[in-house]
């Protein structure tokens, strides 16, 4: 006897229970791979230890205003310029582990200034621009994105309280080589010294690493990597590197309790 329309169709669907399942939503996707934002820069962003507290990179607070799947990978070290870190092997280590997706966020200038010392001097407008050159190169060349950033300004002001820059033709230099590339810029030293600007000679004391017995103007304390990990956040957001859901708590007060030191360095 022949089978009718409707045999056949019920037969066939009770040969693929698999794609059957798939169709009424029982199977489960593939879980979504957690997002890696690497930091390569210096002692402004690099985490710290018990030792150097209350020394707060700002790569230390960036977390606190990135969702949660998104997590930083933070590799910047103390005295590190954008040379002596790819001499060393760390710009390889970076590209060792970053994958398509991933973002890398670039911060240099600070010790590239330094041009009494050979091993980490670069000077703008060359060396230093081809050196940035490679991290943005090496991060494409992986199918992750680069991101500049211009160093963080220090606390600097003249005689009538008007906060200075420090950092010379660096910055200018990165932004020429950032639209050049194509590449998303976070001008934090123009915000950073806007930032001091706002708050003033003695108030910006209470955002650097002022302590009994060190007056330093160059690096933060939790206060200030926190305010300077939001402006750095809130530019990802702004140059849509960052969607709004990457991103959260950009108008919250941080407690500064949230900063946490480990005993030592791991490696």
């Amino acid at each position: 006897m022949s089978l009718t329309r409707r045999q056949v169709t019920v037969a066939a669907l009770g040969a693929v229970p698999v794609a059957f399942a798939a169709t009424t939503g029982t199977a489960r996707a593939a879980p979504r791979r957690t997002r890696m934002l690497y930091i390569a820069g210096d002692s402004t962003a690099a985490q710290k230890y018990s030792d150097a507290a209350p020394e707060t990179g700002w790569g230390m607070a960036l977390p606190f205003f990135l969702h949660k799947d998104l997590s930083v990978a933070n590799h910047a070290v103390n005295g590190r310029s954008s040379k002596s870190f790819v001499d060393e092997g760390r710009l390889d280590a970076i590209l060792g582990l970053i994958k398509p997706g991933d973002l890398l966020l670039i911060q240099f200038a600070h010790n590239d200034e330094k041009s009494e010392d050979p091993t980490r001097y670069t000077e703008p407008w060359t060396t230093y621009q081809d050196y940035l050159r490679r991290y943005v190169e090496g991060a494409r060349a992986k199918g992750a994105r680069p991101v500049l950033a211009t160093p963080v300004e220090r606390r600097r002001f003249d005689a009538q309280g008007n906060a200075v820059t420090s950092h010379g033709e660096y910055p200018a230099a990165m932004r020429a080589l950032a639209q050049d590339e194509r590449v998303a810029l976070l001008d934090i030293q123009a915000l950073s010294l806007a930032l001091w600007q706002r708050l003033g000679v003695e108030e910006t004391e209470k955002y650097f690493n002022w302590t009994a017995t060190e007056q330093d103007n160059t690096h933060f304390n939790p206060p200030g990597a926190i305010a300077v990990a939001r402006l750095v956040a809130g530019e990802l957001l702004r140059h849509h590197v960052l969607a709004p859901r990457d991103v959260r708590r950009l108008d919250e007060q941080i407690p500064e309790s949230w900063i946490t030191w480990p005993s030592s360095a791991t490696a």
